[in-house]
């Protein structure tokens, strides 16, 4: 996996996820919308064979990077805690 920074400044980013699929960054653009900071989050991609994911993000207050900072944390956790559930369940 390799990131990309497109484009951006503190309030906004446009990144690029590379060798990576659609599910990663949906989950960070669902994730990205639990903050109250972020106005705006997208996850696409151009083209569904020929392009990479991309992730936009934009944010009233604060700054772009801590909100997906944030949003990769709140993953882990969720990750974490799903890990814990299911080695229960098993």
């Amino acid at each position: 996996m390799e990131v990309v920074k497109i484009k951006g400044d503190e309030k906004s980013a446009l990144i690029e996820i590379r060798e990576e699929t659609f599910t990663l960054t949906s989950v960070i653009e669902e994730q990205l919308w639990e903050d109250k900071n972020v106005i705006e989050a997208a996850s696409f991609r151009e083209h569904p064979y020929l392009s990479e994911p991309k992730i936009w993000v934009k944010v009233k207050k604060g700054d772009a990077k801590e909100a997906l900072e944030k949003a990769a944390e709140s993953l882990i956790e969720i990750t974490k805690e799903f890990r814990e559930k299911f080695n229960k369940v098993l």
